[in-house]
């Protein structure tokens, strides 16, 4: 990955960040300047994971993506406005996480 390549990576995932929890915000208490703010920091994520797409291919640029904002995601969700998940919800993001490291590394670890 190049240093472009990571410091855009590092871009889409702030603003998914800061879109997710604007989502979140208006879920709380809903209203238009909420909804517009939160529809345009995923649009410019998009635009972003489209150079990425463009640099790296997009079963990797998706997969690197995902696996990031997953786990960040939680973060924010459970330190910030306080969800919880049970057992088997917990367990299904750790496997979603070996799932998607597993797409993302494969090819490079068999050797193709």
């Amino acid at each position: 990955m190049t240093l472009s390549g990571f410091l855009q990576l590092g871009a889409s995932t702030v603003i998914f960040l800061l879109a997710a929890a604007g989502a979140k915000s208006w879920a709380l208490a809903p209203s238009i300047p909420k909804l517009l703010l939160t529809l345009a920091l995923y649009s410019l994520g998009n635009l972003i994971m489209l150079r990425l797409v463009r640099e790296f291919g997009m079963a990797s640029a998706f997969s690197l993506s995902a696996v990031i904002q997953l786990v960040a995601v939680n973060v924010i969700a459970l330190a910030f406005f306080g969800e919880r998940l049970n057992g088997l919800q917990s367990g299904g993001i750790v496997l979603a996480i070996v799932a998607v490291g597993l797409i993302t590394l494969g090819p490079a670890l068999s050797g193709r």
